[in-house]
């Protein structure tokens, strides 16, 4: 696949991103040599190689998933600027 000026301008206007013409004339090669880099990547022969989420065999220790409230309500509402019942209050933006 090549990539080029305006592959790179449509990608930018899908993404939502602002690029000016020396923009576009700096990332055309660099989008082109990681798409060269991919394809380079996939001529390995992977057959047989089990996929991994860490190359160290390292078993992570876990903690048990239980629900609680945190028990911490009255510390983390310090933070607030205002407080009413035991809630935060903030302004109201709907109208």
């Amino acid at each position: 696949m090549s990539i080029d000026k305006s592959t790179v301008s449509k990608v930018a206007g899908l993404a939502r991103i602002k690029v000016t013409e020396d923009d576009l004339n700096y990332y055309a090669p660099q989008l082109q040599n990681i798409l060269q880099w991919v394809e380079q990547l996939q001529e390995v022969n992977t057959d047989g190689v089990e996929p991994l989420a860490n190359v160290s065999e390292i078993a992570l220790r876990l903690r048990d998933d239980v629900v609680n409230d945190g028990g911490i309500q009255q510390e983390v509402l310090q933070n607030a600027p205002e407080t009413v019942e035991g809630f935060f209050v903030v302004t109201k933006i709907v109208e």
